[in-house]
């Protein structure tokens, strides 16, 4: 059996899913085999596995961070929103239908005997399990039914570590406060406390960690200082998205939909020195970018329509017109097309007109496309000339099937690990002055080689050169960035103690 821990918080984005990281990295790191584990996760963000199943990215994050192989077991319920009030439901990687805010909270005790048989799958095949609660445990309306905080550390006999967000401010309360609205047995199982995002010299705060501990009677095993690693977040709160305003050399602007999805897609470009990517929600902030991406979404009709409303649809066709590049990624790439049909109502039903920047047609099916694939880039016309059979490997997650011109598409792909034919995918508009691209392919940029030749696409277009432009290699960066994360938390966290929690349990 594994030996298990979890890392609880006193809020959202106290920082859980960074710590469970850096966690999981320093347990690899001296040598055990271990695994993450998120009974529920709520994400627009999503991978799909080498077996074709969903699961929120923070998992293969951390899976990634432990070296091992992202798997659905490690994050059993994902909820995407596709609404203020409604979810899409993933069970164990595939989707078993929409629900409300009040059906799944009457339901989803139901979905216990999944997590457990999930959970206990990683318990016979790994050394350590680090778990990650989600938002807050003290949220009273919601403990009776909980499955993710303390309801998932009963489950599993976690010990629970507790991380509160000091930047925040206030963070002496939100933990005082967190622990003393559990009930004692649940006290009982939080063996340490954490501080995080912490700016300055820690003995100035050592008498209030000292007040806490006595308050409390639970030692604070570290505190970690504001860390300045660059390793993918939860969706929802990402600085990402609204930290990047300034505009340098290449500009690249994404639209920043209401239900905007795996826009880690796009992190790639920002490891290329001169390079910005901006999210844009409105006219006023979208200005004259050299490229303009569509990113995927989990609502395709409803984002289309809030684009149309807010005048975006219209600037981005005048920009189009005139050249600058536009690139729709899975719901972007269906918007790109002259229509979308729903006749099944996956999401609003009935048909919507698309941009009309791609000669394609989307209708949504009931089941979902999710597969890992490889491949390459066709013949690739207009500005991205020199993308040509470049090798592509990502995923798919959609609904949709989009017909479209073989003679425009824009990849030959197939599946990895499963049988299935090689295919065209894709499509491409380069007719005058258009540059036009759209594909399904999740992480179609990541590929060796591609992010950059876009970007020296986008600098000749401007007459310039990337001679004085560093790039660095996407795989081996993020690897560096969880050695540095691993390297704070033993620096600033009493790894000794924490192994004594881990052994002792609860």
């Amino acid at each position: 059996m594994a030996k298990s821990i979890m890392v609880q918080g006193t809020c959202s984005n106290a920082g859980k899913s960074l710590v469970t990281a850096g966690l999981c990295r320093v347990f690899n790191q001296d040598g055990y085999k271990v695994a993450p584990f998120k009974s529920q996760n709520m994400a627009l963000n999503s991978f799909i596995t080498v077996n074709g199943a969903e699961m929120g990215r923070a998992q293969v994050v951390q899976a990634e961070a432990a070296n091992v192989e992202p798997s659905a077991l490690m994050n059993p319920i994902l909820l995407k929103p596709t609404s203020d009030c409604g979810s899409q439901v993933i069970v164990n990687g595939e989707a078993i239908g929409t629900m409300t805010a009040v059906e799944y909270f009457k339901f989803k005790t139901k979905l216990i005997p999944d997590i457990m048989k999930a959970y206990n799958q990683l318990d016979a095949n790994f050394d350590i399990i680090c778990l990650e609660g989600a938002g807050s445990p003290a949220e009273i309306n919601l403990k009776a039914q909980d499955i993710v905080n303390m309801g998932m550390a009963k489950m599993a006999k976690a010990p629970v570590l507790l991380v509160g967000d000091i930047d925040r401010g206030g963070v002496f309360a939100s933990v005082y406060g967190t622990i003393m609205l559990m009930e004692p047995e649940e006290r009982a199982m939080i063996k340490g406390i954490i501080i995080n995002k912490f700016r300055g010299d820690v003995e100035i705060l050592r008498p209030g960690l000292d007040m806490i501990e006595e308050k409390t009677g639970i030692p604070v095993v570290g505190v970690l200082p504001m860390l300045h690693v660059d390793i993918e977040d939860e969706d929802s709160l990402s600085e990402r998205l609204t930290s990047h305003t300034e505009v340098k050399l290449v500009d690249i602007a994404v639209i920043r939909t209401p239900r905007m999805s795996n826009y880690t897609d796009f992190n790639v470009f920002e490891l290329i020195e001169g390079v910005s990517l901006r999210y844009v929600s409105s006219l006023k902030e979208l200005g004259n970018p050299d490229m303009i991406i569509l990113p995927g979404t989990k609502n395709t009709i409803g984002d289309l329509k809030w684009m149309r409303q807010n005048g975006l649809e219209a600037e981005i066709l005048k920009k189009a017109s005139n050249g600058t590049v536009v690139w729709g990624v899975c719901g972007g790439y269906q918007m790109l097309g002259t229509n979308i049909s729903d006749p099944y109502g996956v999401e609003e039903g009935g048909d919507t007109p698309g941009l009309g920047l791609l000669k394609v047609e989307t209708s949504f099916i009931e089941k979902k496309r999710t597969i890992q694939m490889e491949g390459k880039l066709g013949k690739v016309e207009g500005l991205f000339s020199a993308l040509s059979d470049m090798n592509i490997v990502g995923y798919e997650i959609h609904s949709g099937v989009t017909e479209f011109a073989p003679e425009h598409a824009l990849t030959t792909i197939k599946p990895i690990h499963e049988e299935g034919d090689v295919m065209l995918e894709g499509s491409q508009n380069v007719d005058g002055t258009y540059n036009v691209y759209g594909s399904y392919v999740h992480g179609i940029f990541d590929a060796d080689g591609v992010a950059v030749k876009i970007v020296e696409a986008l600098l000749a277009k401007k007459g310039m050169k990337m001679d004085d432009i560093k790039t660095i290699n996407f795989a081996e960066y993020k690897k560096q960035q969880y050695d540095i994360l691993a390297d704070s938390v033993r620096a600033n966290l009493d790894m000794k103690k924490i192994y004594e929690i881990l052994e002792a349990g609860v």
